[in-house]
Order: C-alpha cells, then structure tokens, then sequence
C-alpha cells in the first residue's frame, strides 16, 4: 500500500504568515516534511543554515544551477532563492508529503513542471493589516517595506491560480486550515487507489462476485 507523497506549495506576499502558519502544520501533521530552500541572502534573526534556509554563495548557487538540480529557481529582492529537485524527489518516493513555502514565480515555475503539485494561497485579511506586521517584524528599512508591499499588489492578483486559499486574519484558525487541506488531499481517489486495490484483493479481487 505504499503511495508516493503529495507536494503542497503554499505561496502568498511577504508578511502574509505563511512561515508562521506552516511551522504550526508541520508541528501537528505526521508523515510531513519542510521543504528547505537554497538562498544567497543573509540570514535573518534567529534564523540558522539548514534550518530556514540552506544559505550559500552566489557562486555555490550557480554550481546548483549548472548541475540541474534546482527544480526553480528565482532572484526574487537581489538574492537568489531555489529548490532542491533531489530532495523532494527523495522524500516524496518515500511516500511521504512536502511543503514548500516559495513566492509566486517559484510556484507557478513547479507547477509546470509538477502538475499534480497542491497549491495553496495565503492572504492578508487587508493591506493595512499587512502593512502592520511588515512593520513589526523589525527585519527591513522602511523602503525595503514599501517595496515589498508594491509586490505584494502585483501577487495577490494569482490567487486565483491556486487549489486553496486561506485568509490569515488569526493564526490558529489558519493553521487548522491548511491542516484539513493536507489531510484531505490524503484521502483523495487519486492518492488511494493503489491502496483500494490492494484491499479489493483481499475481498477476490474487483472481479469478485457478490457473495
């Protein structure tokens, strides 16, 4: 009954939640794994390599490219950001889900590529509201702020493009959200099927008669 894991994208503008709302999932979902990003930025806060993100050289970035191991990647405020096609490859043979937490361009670059990838959205519940924690976060000047909330007027508009969209107004309720959508892209026919078969089987097969 083994299955070959599903692939969740959860993109939105920066300052939406999604770190937020997927570090509460991956908390409380078994058989779920975090998708680390390549990136040629600087850290961030607390942030620690091989956590977050795995933070290389511009030059090391390159070499990733060059090799064709990146399944995207982008340079999304002057750094480079990219996701290993090995890794997830690896863990998603092993029947078990990723989340990727990627901006836009990423995702609909995977989707291409991965049709059969999940894809969830994450809104702010208003400008302003966005605004006020790209403020809060005390991680960016305040023209980096302004710059990402320009692009953030350019990204809300793909939403439509997505399988699922969450509305952040509160964390909890949002993290319950996107917990139901994994689990239920669980019991899908499609990711089932193999497992169905396997039952039937056991009952004659699907030629069986009625007893």
């Amino acid at each position: 009954m083994a299955r070959s894991g599903n692939l969740f994208i959860v993109s939105g503008p920066s300052g939406a939640g999604k770190s937020a709302i997927a570090a509460g999932v991956l908390e409380s979902v078994p058989n779920l794994r975090f998708s680390i990003s390549f990136t040629t930025r600087q850290p961030r806060g607390s942030e620690k390599n091989g956590a977050e993100y795995h933070f290389v050289t511009q030059e090391e970035f390159q070499k990733l490219i060059q090799c064709g191991d990146l399944l995207e990647w982008a340079v999304v405020y002057g750094n480079y950001y990219g996701t290993s096609r090995r890794r997830i490859d690896e863990i998603l043979g092993q029947g078990t889900d990723v989340l990727l937490d990627i901006d836009v361009q990423g995702a609909q670059s995977i989707r291409k590529k991965r049709p059969e990838s999940i894809c969830i959205f994450i809104l702010p519940p208003s400008f302003q509201v966005l605004r006020e924690r790209l403020e809060s976060r005390k991680l960016d000047r305040q023209y980096v702020i302004e710059q990402r909330l320009k692009i953030a007027c350019e990204e809300i508009t793909h939403y439509k493009n997505y399988d699922y969209l969450i509305i952040n107004g509160a964390l909890g309720e949002s993290i319950a959200e996107l917990k139901a959508i994994i689990l239920g892209s669980r019991c899908r026919m499609t990711a089932r099927a193999e497992a169905a078969k396997s039952i039937l089987s056991t009952f004659g097969g699907l030629d069986a008669e009625d007893p």
